[in-house]
């Protein structure tokens, strides 16, 4: 079950099975819930979940959708949908994060496609002041996830 009034992360069609688990650990640990949108680019079974998320997956509020669509169908218009992605101009720390926010998430190949982009509410980016393209999907959403929780006092 979906519990609409808490921070999630949201996986768009995940290419590598060890960045899923390890947001699956991530949302355990901090309390957030994710979605994990289909098709992923590996076979998702319950066996592999069980594997990924460990001993974390019990305390995890764990969503599958088929699609995007069937993604959307459950929360837009009803939680704001927040992407990270390179394209965006503002900046993470930047931005007022909401309790309820869903941090959206591409594929680690190639991102999110032009329609997904255009549905989100709002796009942020991490500044990458080294002069690199991105980090890894797992340490944006880290980052990203700590500051909208602290901003929320998710922490507290």
């Amino acid at each position: 079950m979906i519990k609409c009034r808490m921070l999630r992360i949201a996986l768009y069609q995940p290419d590598i099975p060890q960045n899923t688990g390890a947001t699956m650990r991530l949302c355990a640990c901090l309390g957030m819930g994710l979605d994990i949108i289909e098709p992923c680019g590996f076979v998702l079974d319950d066996k592999k979940i069980r594997r990924s998320g460990m001993d974390y997956i019990n305390s995890l509020a764990l969503a599958r959708h088929t699609s995007w669509r069937h993604f959307l169908d459950l929360h837009q218009g009803k939680q704001r949908l927040v992407l990270l992605t390179t394209k965006a101009e503002e900046s993470f720390t930047d931005f007022e994060f909401r309790p309820d926010d869903i941090l959206l998430a591409g594929r680690e190949s190639a991102g999110v496609p032009d329609d997904v982009h255009n549905a989100a509410d709002a796009r942020i980016l991490i500044p990458m002041p080294g002069g690199g393209r991105s980090l890894n999907v797992v340490n944006s959403l880290a980052m990203v996830a700590g500051e909208a929780l602290r901003q929320t006092g998710g922490f507290k």
